[in-house]
């Protein structure tokens, strides 16, 4: 019964976020939020999508927007190629692109069309597709991920990638905390098998997982440019209590992803369970912004 009073409360997108986001994390995580003293890693999360509001979170987490933080930042050399920007569905022009490209949704997450191979779309559902994305707002979508609330809804078109010998690219998703990387999310494999594991910055091994996720139990040979990934990831997340900086090294070439602030919607929890609050440890909160 409870659940279900939980259910339909965490509709009501109106309701005030303090109280919004507390139903919202107990609903999908059956924890009880607290606001005033919240000491897991998700809480914070959810302490700093209600009262952490700096105005620069609205470019960053815009994926075409974000590209002149990059370029003043690091230098556009970090930057996939941009094939193109468009307002609305329609206006993207398959024609024109090349035989392999990737169209993503720059106001949200999972919004991604992977094109390998050109001949095999079907336009129709492509526009389909990406007419759904741009009628969503990711602060209504999800639970209230303030930074997203004013990102205009567009669509971007970018190179395809690939990483010699391997199916899909592996994704870095590096844990900042203050400024600093503390550890590395690295996925492997995301179109199959799709594992990950966890590396601190001295590339060994974290003893924890995300719940819900397969171990990816090989060792991963650290990249030999991992210094300089460090070192990206570092002038990036300056002056940030916390960002998820991802980025892609291919064949020695280091690429930009996105900058994220509300992992998973700060609800997906590590394993072993006491890592929640080590981890939730090391996030360290402001003062109110905004």
């Amino acid at each position: 019964m409870k659940r279900l009073l939980l259910g339909l409360l965490k509709k009501l997108k109106f309701l005030p976020p303090p109280f919004y986001v507390k139903v919202y994390y107990e609903y999908y995580t059956g924890k009880k939020l607290d606001l005033d003293a919240p000491r897991e890693f998700n809480e914070k999360i959810q302490w700093l999508k209600v009262y952490y509001r700096n105005p620069i979170l609205t470019q960053l987490v815009d994926k075409y927007a974000v590209r002149d933080y990059v370029k003043e930042k690091v230098g556009d050399k970090y930057l996939n190629e941009l094939l193109g920007v468009y307002n609305r569905a329609k206006d993207v022009d398959f024609d024109a692109l090349p035989d392999r490209f990737v169209i993503k949704g720059v106001h949200g997450y999972h919004f991604n069309l992977i094109v390998p191979d050109k001949s095999a779309l079907n336009p129709w559902k492509a526009r389909w597709l990406m007419r759904k994305w741009m009628s969503k707002n990711q602060y209504y979508r999800g639970g209230l991920e303030w930074a997203y609330k004013n990102v205009p809804p567009r669509l971007v078109a970018e190179a395809f990638l690939e990483e010699p010998g391997q199916e899909s690219i592996n994704d870095y998703k590096f844990f900042c905390f203050g400024g600093i990387p503390n550890f590395v999310q690295i996925d492997h494999d995301r179109t199959a098998t799709h594992s990950r594991c966890f590396y601190d910055m001295d590339w060994n091994r974290m003893p924890f997982l995300t719940k819900g996720h397969r171990l990816y139990e090989k060792e991963l040979k650290k990249p030999r440019n991992f210094d300089e990934m460090i070192g990206v990831v570092t002038k990036l997340a300056e002056g940030f209590p916390f960002v998820r900086v991802d980025l892609y090294n291919i064949d020695g070439r280091i690429l930009f992803g996105e900058m994220t602030f509300y992992p998973a919607d700060g609800r997906r929890e590590f394993v072993p369970e006491e890592y929640n609050t080590i981890i939730g440890d090391y996030l360290k909160l402001p003062a109110p912004v905004g």
